[in-house]
């Protein structure tokens, strides 16, 4: 066997066996209050008494506005190489984004028609 296969071992054993020891540590050497009522309260951004259920319902605008964003924040991943290799691409390249970008505006048309832009 190779003398870097057999340290690298010892390493990765030591460093398994380091960890396993501060986890038990941990567990023994810090606080342990388990009758703490204030620690199992639900707190959530500053309010110390949630209103409400937490199974509400969302309504579907919500991702609607969501796959909306990721529609048209994807489109700029393709579009940035094509503007810096713009002047070698030529006209066929100048086509084929304005496709592109005819096929993200038809979305765009069909979620405005849908209202999905719209709040009541």
């Amino acid at each position: 066997m190779s003398t870097h296969l057999i340290l690298s071992s010892i390493i990765f054993v030591t460093i398994g066996l380091v960890l396993i020891g501060v986890f038990f540590l941990t567990k023994f050497l810090g606080p342990n209050k388990k009758d703490d009522k204030l620690k199992n309260t639900v707190y959530e951004s500053g309010i110390s008494n949630p209103v409400g259920g937490t199974n509400i319902r969302f309504s579907i605008k919500f991702y609607l506005v969501a796959i909306g964003f990721l529609l048209f924040d994807v489109e700029i991943i393709f579009m940035f190489p094509w503007a810096v290799n713009i002047l070698d691409l030529g006209y066929a390249g100048i086509i084929k984004m304005f496709i592109f970008i005819g096929l993200l505006f038809a979305g765009l048309i069909y979620m405005y028609k849908k209202k999905a832009l719209s709040w009541d």
